[in-house]
Parts: structure tokens; C-alpha cells; sequence
């Protein structure tokens, strides 16, 4: 489990086909303080296992799965990727729950300046749009960020000058394909209300809960 609170850019120095997908070795420093054989970290909001390291680099299997589902299958060599490690029991939650399993992929439509920060524009795929509300939680590569607002077709995201400087959006052009991870919350109040609502047939969405009010 992860906050969306990036520790670290790091940068994938190589990348390499195997028979059940691929093997990412990615350039560190921050995060390898206390990384061990077996550990998680999540690279673009993707929980990856370290299976090897040295001194300023770890290696992590991707499986055809993973690759299928993220960005990660358009990412090479030099590409820059945000990083963290899992939450301990003692860490603060400075973003959101976060758990490094991409719900889907979305292209950046525009960022455009605002003031001394930037406002990003993402595509809203059909089938999240639902989890997706203004002032509510997303991780975008990653990153725990707020929806600033949206539309059928897409949503904003505002992002502090701190944020951009200390994560991937800067290098991302329109176009470019980010992970997108909702938030885990709404999946599970959607489920526990169709459950609820089963014997009548009836089907309830977060979207139709916030229209309802709650």
C-alpha cells in the first residue's frame, strides 16, 4: 500500500524482454536506502518487486499482464518514472490510499500554465469516469492528486510547482500515456450499495450517489 506522495524520480536505464514479459532496471538513489530483495515499490503507480540491485539501481519484473494494462509497455530506456515505497505503520498518509494496481491508461490532453502552477487536462476513460468526481482522490502515474474538475470526456488535475518539479508531469507531452489508479473507497461503496440494492435489480454508481446527495 502506497500514499501517492513520490519519493523519488528515478529514471529506467534498461529494459529487457523476457519469455513473461519484462525486466525494468531503474536508476535510484532515495528509495534503495532500506530496499531488500522481495520488496515493493511502485513505479508510475505500478507495485513492482525488487528482485535485484546495487548501489544506485534495482531491477523489477513486469509481467505480460502488467505491461498489458499500464504504460509501462511504452516506456524505454531513459524514460523517467516516479517511485515510492510502501506505507510502514509508523507513516503519515499525506495523500490517499494508493495500492499500485492500475485500474487503466489515459493520454494527457493539455497542460497549460496557471499562475505559478500548472493545469492538466486527461482523458476520462468511459469505464472509470464513474469513480472519477470533482474534489475527489486519483493517482495519476502515481501521485496523489485532487480533480480539480471534469467533464463527460475528460478531467483537470492542478498541480503545485513543487509537484511538477519533483515528478514526471514536466516531461510528459500531449499524448502521452499515464496510469491511472481511482480510488479504492469508491470501488468498494459502489460494490457494498449493488449489493445492497440486488434483489430489486437495481444498479447504483458513485456518480448517482453524489447526484443523490450523500
Amino acid at each position: 500500500m502506497f500514499t501517492g506522495i513520490i519519493e523519488e524520480l528515478g529514471i529506467i536505464r534498461r529494459i529487457t524482454t523476457t519469455r513473461d514479459g519484462a525486466r525494468l532496471e531503474v536508476s535510484a538513489q532515495t528509495i534503495l536506502r532500506d530496499a531488500r530483495h522481495g520488496d515493493s515499490i511502485a513505479v508510475n503507480g505500478v507495485c513492482l518487486t525488487v528482485i535485484d540491485q546495487g548501489s544506485d539501481w534495482f531491477a523489477a519484473d513486469v509481467s505480460v499482464e502488467t505491461l498489458r494494462r499500464t504504460s509501462l509497455k511504452q516506456a524505454t530506456a531513459g524514460t523517467r518514472v516516479n517511485l515510492e515505497r510502501p506505507l510502514t505503520p509508523s507513516s503519515r498518509l499525506g495523500g490517499h490510499i494508493v495500492q499500485g494496481h492500475v485500474d487503466g491508461t489515459a493520454s494527457i490532453i493539455e497542460a497549460r500554465a496557471a499562475g505559478e502552477g500548472w493545469i492538466v487536462r486527461i482523458e476520462l476513460p468511459a469505464e472509470l469516469a464513474r469513480y472519477v468526481v470533482e474534489k475527489g482522490s486519483i493517482a495519476i502515474d502515481g501521485i496523489s492528486l485532487t480533480v480539480a474538475s471534469r467533464s463527460d470526456q475528460w478531467f483537470e488535475i492542478a498541480i503545485i510547482p513543487h509537484t511538477w518539479k519533483v515528478t514526471n508531469l514536466s516531461t510528459l507531452e500531449p499524448g502521452a500515456a499515464i496510469n491511472l489508479e481511482v480510488d479504492i473507497i469508491a470501488k468498494y461503496v459502489e460494490r457494498m450499495m449493488q449489493a445492497h440494492l440486488k434483489e430489486t435489480n437495481d444498479r447504483i454508481t458513485l456518480e448517482t450517489l453524489v447526484e443523490m446527495g450523500y
